[in-house]
Formats: structure tokens, C-alpha cells, sequence
């Protein structure tokens, strides 16, 4: 469910950024007075409305009363008419890996509907084929795309080397897993990847065979994400630039102020030339992978504050896999194991002993740096807690923020118990439309509907945030939003109605909560005066339109720190 983290898109950034560095955005000294929309603050418990909103130098001065803000504006400000549209605080996804949107937006779109077309192997071969010019091709050497998920195509399977041979076999091809967990590829790519039948499987990965042991295209886990770097890496300075920009204006287009680099692989050297060079226009927030925290952790770039809309917020552990591919670890078995395994199969631990996840947690704890643990199955949770509960009592647990990204089958006394530890559950609820009805498939009805459990999480007092895990779906915050009050799966279905988040809550969880959990409450979040001036402008208000409508409202203008750095 995570990651396509173990590469660096950006990593020849460095020859395009020597070449041109353009000055990031800066607000204008004239004051700004936002009126005629609804104005939602998002402060406090209920929506709160405002007339009129006054920024200047950046920063917000005043949200009020039209003729409070009249008063106070002086000479030569500007006024800018919403004619009814909304304005929110900019949005903040509360776990996303920003460096790999670039790669969603400039590769073959093999998403199934309603996001792209890719509904059968047939379709998916025809866009491969489509992509297949050599302009593309030179972006990386490769033929490549991302999101493809075998529980919607019509055949329900993985595609293979055969069906990707289809597209070529002269040129190298990679598709990765809408769940960032696994990848095909064809003859050429298995070549160039120098897998074969006396390739091992490693640790923590699967390659799997047909006749022969031949490998037959399908890499999971560990078998597959090494390799996405030989794929998705832009071979150019000018590819490099073409895949930023892409990346970027992407996430600008969906309103994020905010993005995280959700599991840092090695990408931190990239942002920050990105930043010298003054090329972000948004604010991005990196965790870094726990293999490489000792090389980056005490860098000039772990700092609660920006430079140049770059930090460093903390680490990360990845703990299992993804449940809609069945490689989340659980205690029980999968309905359904995946092709080859047994009937006991429950998905597996990333990393199996106790021993070193504790490590990994007393070093997050004693250096107070705030940790992100991937856990999905309800056997990694439980790990994560009696791992996290050894390093707490050692090091002490006060306003630590220590954060469970995604716990799709997290169980309600685990709730509990991350309640206990003060970790915020950032759920995933997307999950309850792209693969709800699939959930129910493999791991039952009952349980299938206490997926991303948003409003038992609530109910126990335990802080939470929402996220899209992009690239692993469209990084649409209003999509989320959306699914997260319906629950309704793609086939109509409504997932865990007992699980609904009210429109405002979901809100939140891109807003204020977001901003709390990385320890931005004080200058994000919400519209108020001394906070950075960061707003996002909706065609529509989704406190007013009916819930089913929520999903499709867009993003028409995004404004960071008082500019605008996007227009629909």
C-alpha cells in the first residue's frame, strides 16, 4: 500500500537544476481580501463561516466580518470576488509519497476506471502499446506504467511476461501494482533485471514461476521495488525536469499546500537541491526510510520549519505488506491465498524479529524523532504495539506523534492500545471504493466492513488523519473526502456504514488534523489570523451539496503562501 519509495525519480535533477534556478513565489506587500464565497475556517468543532478573509506578506491578517476587514486593510489593497465559490485551508494529505507522483502523471495510464481505462488485459496492452513512441521510451529506457490491480481487471490476475510480451519484446517493460507492492514484466525486463530460474527469491519477496521454474513476470515485494529504480529513474537532465514538473503541478492541481514524501529512499539530496534551487512550490515533508535515518536524520534538513519548502519531519518503518494484494500480515488466513499459496497463508512480516522492529523504535524514541510505522494486517499491529510499547516505557512517550499509516485490519482492542500509546491512526478509506468489495472477497463480510475503521478510531479518543497513499491511487483529495462519508464500494456497496465520517471530519483530516500530526498546528490547518496563507479555492462547498456529489467537486485554484500557484 505504499510505496514506490525505493528509487529517486528526481536523481538527475542536479544537471537541470545547475542549468536554470527560477525564484520560488513570493507574496505581494498589498493586502488581499477574500469575500463573496463561503468561507470555511475549519477552526473548532463545527464549520465555521467567515465574510471576508485578509492576507498579506503571506500571511493571513484577519478572517471575519466584510466591514471588519474594511477597516483594517489601508490603501491600495486588492479585493478578489469568490462569486460563491469555496475557500478552505490548503489541503495536506496526511501520507502520500509526492516523489513518485511524477511517474503516475507522465506514464502509461493503466488505472482502471473510473480513474483510467484499464478495465481487462486486452485494454491494458492497447495503452502500453499506445505509450510505446520513442519520446516516451527515452524518459527512462523503459516502457512503464502505474496502477494496475488484478481485483478489477475482468480476468482477476496479474498480467504476465506473455501478455506484456505482446506490447514488445524488444524494448524492456514495467508495470507496477496500484498497491506499489508488486510489478510485471516482460521477457526483455526479466532479461535486463538478470532474473532467471536460478534466481532466488529473496528475502521478503517472491518471484513467481511457471514450468520450469521460469520466472513468469510477477515480482512481489522485495522481489520487485529494488528494481523500480532501473525502470522509472529519468535518464535525462530533460526527463527529469519533464517528470518534476509533472509531478508537481499534479499535486497542485488536486489543492495540496502540503505534500510528504511518505517513505525517503534516498530522495533527500533531490529535494534539496530542489529547494536550494528554489523550485518547490509547496511545501514538502520527507520521512525517511529507517535504513537510511543515520545518513540523513542529522542533516541541516531535519527541522521543524521550512527551507525553502523543504524538511525532514521524521522516520519511517514499513512493517508488511499490502492487504488488497494479500501480503499484509494478519493472524488469520486469507479467504482467498493468493496463486501458489496454501490454505494456511496469512501474508508475511517486512521485517520478522521483534528484536530489530524494537531497535528501529528505541532509536526513533531516544533521538525524538517522530516515526511512521506501515502496518496493515492485524499481526503487524500487534507487533508495532508490543515493539513500541517496550521503546516508550525506556524512552519516555510524551507528545511524541508517532504515527500508524493505513491499519486497514486494525482490531478494535488494538485501537485501544494505540490509544494508549498516543499514536495517531492515519487511515486509508479510499480503500472501502477501490477495493471494498474485493476485502470482503478474502477476508469476509464482517470483517470486510471494519476496514480503515475512521469512526471507532474517533469514538475511542484516538487522533486521525486520512490520506490517498498516492501514487497508489489519484492523489484527488476530494475524492477521498468524498468516500470517506459515502463508504460506497465500486459496486455500489457500502462499506461499514458504522465507519462514516461526517463531511466536516473528513475535512479535517486533510486540514487542521493533518497539520497537527506533523507538527504544523500553529501555522496551518485552519483560517486564521497568523497563519501562512495557504487556501484552496472548490467549485462547489462540500457541507452543502449532497454527500454523493462530494467526490467530484475540483479544485479551481490552490494558493500557496498568499499565491496562487494554480488555476483550473
Amino acid at each position: 500500500m505504499h510505496h514506490f519509495k525505493t528509487f529517486s525519480l528526481f536523481s538527475l535533477l542536479l544537471l537541470f537544476i545547475a542549468c536554470k534556478s527560477d525564484q520560488s513565489p513570493s507574496a505581494e506587500e498589498a493586502a488581499v481580501v477574500y469575500h463573496g464565497g463561503d468561507i470555511i475556517t475549519m477552526a473548532g468543532n463545527t464549520p465555521n463561516y467567515v465574510e471576508a478573509l485578509v492576507v498579506k506578506d503571506g500571511i493571513i491578517t484577519f478572517a471575519g466580518t466584510a466591514s471588519e476587514a474594511m477597516q483594517m486593510v489601508g490603501k491600495g489593497h486588492q479585493m478578489v470576488n469568490l462569486e460563491g465559490r469555496t475557500m478552505l485551508p490548503g489541503l495536506i494529505d496526511g501520507h502520500a509519497h509526492f516523489s513518485s507522483f511524477s511517474a503516475q502523471a507522465i506514464g502509461a495510464q493503466i488505472l482502471p476506471p473510473p480513474d483510467a481505462g484499464a478495465k481487462d488485459i486486452p485494454t491494458l496492452i492497447s495503452v502500453l502499446k499506445e505509450w510505446n513512441t520513442p519520446e516516451n521510451r527515452a524518459l527512462t529506457g523503459w516502457i512503464f506504467g502505474m496502477g494496475f490491480d488484478d481485483s478489477v481487471l475482468e480476468e482477476n490476475r496479474f498480467p504476465t511476461k506473455h501478455d506484456l510480451d505482446q506490447v514488445t519484446t524488444e524494448f524492456p517493460i514495467m508495470i507496477v501494482h496500484i498497491s506499489g507492492h508488486f510489478a510485471s514484466v516482460n521477457s526483455k525486463g526479466l532479461e535486463l533485471l538478470g532474473i532467471d530460474a536460478s534466481t532466488p527469491d529473496p528475502e521478503g519477496g517472491i518471484i513467481r514461476r511457471e514450468g520450469n521454474n521460469e520466472p513468469n513476470g510477477v515480482l512481489e515485494e522485495l522481489a520487485a521495488i529494488p528494481y523500480y529504480a532501473k525502470a522509472l529513474t529519468p535518464a535525462t537532465a530533460e526527463a527529469a525536469n519533464r517528470f518534476f514538473e509533472a509531478g508537481q503541478e499534479m499535486a497542485l492541481s488536486y489543492g495540496y499546500t502540503t505534500a510528504q514524501e511518505g517513505r525517503d529512499m534516498g530522495n533527500v539530496d533531490q529535494f534539496a537541491q530542489l529547494a536550494n534551487a528554489q523550485k518547490l512550490k509547496l511545501d514538502v515533508v520527507s520521512y525517511v526510510d529507517y535504513l537510511f535515518v543515520d545518513k540523513y536524520l542529522n542533516s541541516e534538513w531535519k527541522s521543524n520549519s521550512y527551507n525553502n519548502h523543504y524538511r525532514i519531519g521524521g522516520m519511517k518503518v514499513t512493517l508488511d505488506g499490502s492487504p488488497q494484494g494479500r501480503t499484509a500480515w494478519r493472524t488469520r488466513p486469507y479467504l482467498i491465498p493468493p496463486d501458489g499459496a496454501s490454505e494456511t497463508y496469512s501474508g508475511y512480516p517486512a521485517i520478522p524479529q521483534d528484536s530489530v522492529v524494537t531497535a528501529i523504535y528505541n532509536k526513533a524514541f531516544k533521538n525524538n524523532w517522530q516515526i511512521l510505522t506501515h502496518a496493515n494486517g492485524d499481526a503487524a499491529i500487534d507487533q508495532m504495539i508490543r515493539t513500541m510499547t517496550t521503546a516508550a516505557q525506556t524512552h519516555g512517550n510524551e507528545d511524541r506523534r508517532s504515527v500508524l499509516i493505513h491499519g486497514q485490519y486494525v482490531r478494535e482492542d488494538q485501537l485501544d492500545s494505540l490509544k494508549k500509546l498516543d499514536v495517531i491512526a492515519s487511515l486509508f478509506p479510499l480503500h472501502t471504493f477501490y477495493w471494498g468489495d474485493w476485502h470482503k472477497q478474502i477476508i469476509g463480510d464482517s470483517l470486510g466492513n471494519k476496514i480503515s475503521p475512521t469512526r471507532t478510531a474517533l469514538n475511542k479518543g484516538l487522533n486521525i488523519t486520512i490520506h490517498t497513499d498516492a501514487p497508489v491511487a489519484l492523489p484527488n483529495l476530494m475524492r477521498m473526502v468524498g468516500i470517506s462519508v459515502e463508504r460506497k464500494s465500486r459496486s455500489g456497496q457500502v462499506i461499514g456504514e458504522n465507519e462514516k465520517l461526517t463531511s466536516y471530519e473528513a475535512l479535517k483530516g486533510i486540514t487542521e488534523w493533518s497539520a497537527y500530526q506533523h507538527f504544523e498546528e500553529d501555522s496551518k490547518g485552519t483560517l486564521e489570523a497568523g497563519k501562512v496563507a495557504d487556501l484552496v479555492i472548490l467549485d462547489k462547498n462540500p457541507l452543502k451539496v449532497p454527500e454523493s456529489d462530494i467526490k467530484n467537486i475540483q479544485v479551481l485554484e490552490t494558493i500557496k503562501n498568499g499565491v496562487s500557484v494554480y488555476k483550473r
